[in-house]
């Protein structure tokens, strides 16, 4: 099975070198690997001309197709055509070593797959429940012999009933599901959405849709958007013998009030995907959990170090869903 590997960035030189020098020692190594830079300096070209990897493709593209979403469907077009997966991963990942191993071969054992992802070791906080103790099931969850510890939100949400009733990876009708991810058991899980900082497709999906060009620049929640439209093509999978590390460079993302409306208008727009004439109930559900998250970003404004950060986040969410009632997304078909 030939596969892609594509990787998308913005001006993180050294992240870009980290993670190809651990495509280097990967036990199965990509037919092609194409870099999609939209960096308006020559830097990472440079250090790709100083530093040599096989089967490398390097691609600077213009300002047209700048974007998270553009450079993927960019870099999509530049794939060979015998090529039967495309993987995709964040500029500022770093692999183990039998990660392209293990999400090939998940695609191998089951042709109903048609997408895969992996798992973060470094934000994996799930740990084996402990024998004969009892876990407070408002701030712990657990799942197939693991525990995982509730952050506040979920907490809250537990507390006035407004947690998923599904699994992680899954999306309720009321679209907030559970962020907890996976333990690391080696097993994998059908999901509903797939992660954009490791997931892969066939190329039969990558060729019969694309990137959705309503997420514009950093693109928030269109990894979520893409694997819901996946669906119709297939099953989506987490592998959780897929294991890399994430590490969340700081360049290239927005404002904590940018960020906050993206939150609640791109949340918006991927549930109305998945779920385009919801129930009352699920609507209802759908808002008051907004509004809930909205809150604790502004009591956080009181009781975190990033005091500023959380208020500004906060006043974008409540910019962004007040703006729902007279300006919704305007769903792509």
């Amino acid at each position: 099975m030939k596969f892609s590997l594509i990787i998308c960035t913005y001006i993180r030189p050294q992240s870009v070198l980290q993670l190809l020098q651990s495509v280097e020692v990967q036990t199965l190594y990509p037919d092609e690997i194409l870099i999609i830079d939209g960096s308006t300096n020559q830097e990472t070209e440079s250090i790709l001309e100083q530093n040599q990897f096989q089967n490398l493709q390097y691609f600077s593209v213009p300002a047209e197709h700048r974007g998270l979403t553009k450079q993927r469907n960019y870099g999509v077009k530049k794939a060979g055509n015998a090529i039967d997966v495309i993987a995709f991963l964040d500029d500022d990942t770093i692999l183990e070593k039998n990660y392209f191993k293990e999400l090939i071969q998940t695609f191998v054992d089951n042709q109903a797959i048609s997408g895969v992802a992996g798992v973060a070791l470094n934000e994996n906080a799930w740990s084996l429940a402990e024998p004969n103790k009892k876990y407070d099931s408002y701030r712990y969850y657990q799942w197939e012999g693991y525990v995982y510890k509730e952050g506040q939100r979920n907490v809250v949400r537990n507390y006035l009933g407004l947690q998923s009733h599904l699994g992680p990876g899954r999306m309720p009708d009321y679209s907030h599901g559970k962020t907890c991810g996976f333990p690391l058991n080696g097993k994998t899980y059908e999901v509903d959405l797939l992660i954009g900082m490791s997931f892969a497709f066939r190329k039969k999906v990558l060729d019969a849709i694309s990137f959705s060009s309503y997420f514009e620049g950093y693109g928030l929640y269109e990894d979520a958007d893409f694997s819901i439209r996946a669906l119709q093509f297939g099953k989506n999978a987490i592998n959780t013998k897929a294991q890399l590390s994430h590490f969340h460079h700081p360049s290239g993302r927005p404002n904590q009030y940018q960020y906050g409306k993206m939150v609640v208008r791109n949340g918006w727009y991927v549930w109305r995907v998945k779920n385009p004439r919801p129930s009352f109930k699920a609507q209802l559900k759908w808002h008051l959990i907004t509004i809930l998250l909205t809150v604790i970003r502004f009591s956080n404004a009181l009781t975190s170090s990033k005091k500023k950060e959380a208020f500004t986040e906060a006043m974008g969410r409540t910019i962004g869903w007040w703006s729902l009632f007279c300006n919704k997304p305007k769903i792509n078909s």
